[in-house]
């Protein structure tokens, strides 16, 4: 019998405390493989310590060290390891029955969409990481404020366009998106999902990156009214769909 998986996330004042996009992405994973896990709540400011403790490697390149969630470790073969597309290969290597995120041969064409997705909605992390901070605990609200200071060089508040160029900014989010749409609808006549008729790891992604902007920012929001409506409706469709592997356990 397989025993759960305990997998690490940051919990935030939202019902059902889960929130963040890469969190999201292992969240929807393990649901979607139908594996049993058991959600371990960390704050920010213990990542770092639980990282050393339990062996999980720290963000690729990043000097000093810096350790992120999420993180999973697997009882039933003692692996440890963090990274959202580093646990989605174990498990599908781990759990060759349930159903895989990678499909054989689809490793390289994933992995260059998801480098082009990031980098194509970079515009969107101004407006959503300042929101970020309002949704979390006390302890992870001053760490993720200081830490996200420090790194911009302004406070959070001052991150967020304003006046002409809220507009400007949002103009890009939305072409963005637009892009997005275009790339995807090439494929629509194979399926509705990245690679077909199956989810794999891309569909999670984007339903990650859509589900943390709709908690975010709220389902009343303009913003998230905005993103809803773009595209025929496909990106809120599309986490109503992946709705069945949001399940906090």
């Amino acid at each position: 019998m397989v025993q759960p998986i305990k997998f690490y996330d940051i919990p935030s004042t939202l019902p059902g405390k889960a929130w963040s996009v890469n969190l999201w992405k292992t969240r929807y994973s393990l649901n979607f493989k139908g594996l049993p896990f058991e959600t371990i709540w960390t704050e920010y400011p213990d990542i770092a310590p639980l990282a050393k403790t339990m062996g999980f490697k720290p963000a690729i390149g990043s000097n000093p060290p810096h350790y992120t969630l999420p993180a999973i470790y697997d009882p039933n073969t003692s692996a440890a390891l963090a990274d959202s597309a580093a646990i989605a290969e174990y498990l599908d290597k781990a759990y060759p029955d349930t159903p895989r995120l990678f499909p054989s041969g689809s490793h390289a064409l994933q992995y260059v969409f998801l480098d082009i997705f990031q980098e194509k909605l970079r515009p969107v992390w101004q407006f959503v990481l300042p929101a970020s901070v309002l949704i979390l605990n006390p302890a992870s609200e001053e760490y993720f404020r200081r830490t996200r200071e420090a790194k911009f060089g302004k406070t959070l508040e001052d991150v967020v366009p304003k006046g002409e160029d809220a507009v400007v900014e949002w103009t890009k989010v939305q072409a963005a998106f637009d892009d997005i749409h275009g790339w995807l609808e090439k494929g629509k006549s194979n399926g509705p999902y990245f690679l077909g008729q199956e989810p794999a790891f891309v569909d999670i992604a984007i339903a990650s990156l859509i589900l943390y902007l709709k908690k975010t920012w709220g389902e009343d929001s303009q913003l998230w009214k905005d993103v809803a409506t773009w595209n025929g409706g496909r990106w809120s469709k599309l986490i109503q769909d992946f709705q069945k592997y949001e399940g906090i356990l």
